[in-house]
């Protein structure tokens, strides 16, 4: 088999590192204007040699270029595997790609503590749910200028409420999807950035379940939490210290403390998933609706 990684930055390293390790492919090249030791480089996708005899497609460039590499392979090739870093685009595109596989790199539904939430959830109607992210975003890569990040950039498909999409996704995932009620986005700290650094959302599910979902830049102490309660228990989960909080109508509280993990070990299940059961992955269609969350989201902050 053979793999081609559209991209080489930080995320594109990763899945190249990742896939490396997995060692199912016979060969893994990469689309980059970057010259790479020991490796196949192609500047551009069109550039690539014999597109068609590749097996598996990772685009990892920078969101407001999805779109149109997206369409390039749907038209090149076919009936291959093709798996987009999120979000899948920088603005909502009702976009048919009818020829191909192709899924989004939402990797936190691969972390171990959703599957013990799913089966303590089990038959229980959640009525309210909290969700935050935050982190501090000159921390992401220390050695870089956060100035520089794509992420500072709005133009570039940068800000927080599409770089913490994933919130969204596995709020959608978890929960069904969401109906907006309102919503708060801004740039309120002193960040040398044009892109949002705070979004805070209100929503409500089928069930009429209230959800919130507050994502940021600008927490010096990161957080990666979800609060969900059903009319019977409390449920706390916290996917950096890996931990989740079970607390009953007695007032007892059980914690389930997870083993470590390295981050790649999502990415390696995350790639497996895609190359064989599928099972997890979000669809085109799935991320296509949580672009669609955001462009109302925007759309409501807008309006």
């Amino acid at each position: 088999m053979k793999a081609l990684i559209v991209g080489y930055g930080s995320i594109g390293q990763r899945h190249y590192d990742v896939l490396s390790s997995m060692r199912v492919f016979d060969a893994i090249h990469v689309v980059t204007s970057q010259m790479l030791q020991d490796i196949t480089t192609f500047k551009t996708l069109e550039s690539v040699c014999d597109i068609k005899s590749y097996d598996y497609f990772v685009i990892a460039s920078e969101t407001n270029k999805h779109l149109s590499q997206l369409i390039y392979l749907d038209t090149h090739v076919k009936n291959k595997t093709i798996l987009c870093e999120k979000p899948i685009f920088d603005t909502y595109q009702n976009t048919q790609l009818p020829n191909n596989a192709i899924y989004v790199g939402y990797v936190l539904r691969f972390h171990p503590i959703f599957e013990q939430l799913k089966s303590l959830l089990g038959t229980e109607t959640p009525i309210a749910v909290s969700i935050r992210a935050g982190s501090y975003l000159p921390s992401w890569r220390p050695q870089r200028d956060y100035r520089t990040l794509y992420s500072a950039s709005k133009e570039q498909g940068g800000g927080v409420l599409l770089d913490l999409s994933h919130e969204i996704d596995y709020a959608q995932w978890l929960f069904g999807p969401l109906s907006l009620l309102g919503a708060y986005q801004s740039k309120i700290s002193d960040l040398e950035i044009d892109s949002d650094d705070i979004t805070v959302i209100t929503a409500q599910t089928s069930h009429n379940a209230s959800i919130t979902i507050t994502l940021d830049y600008i927490s010096k102490i990161p957080l990666r939490e979800i609060v969900i309660h059903t009319n019977t228990q409390t449920l706390i989960v916290d996917m950096i210290a890996n931990t989740l909080k079970i607390g009953a109508l007695d007032g007892e509280i059980e914690t389930i403390t997870l083993e470590p993990f390295e981050r790649n070990e999502l990415f390696i299940k995350m790639h497996h998933s895609a190359l064989s059961d599928k099972t997890d992955l979000c669809t085109l269609s799935e991320g296509l609706s949580v672009m669609k969350t955001i462009t109302d989201i925007q759309e409501h902050h807008h309006g």
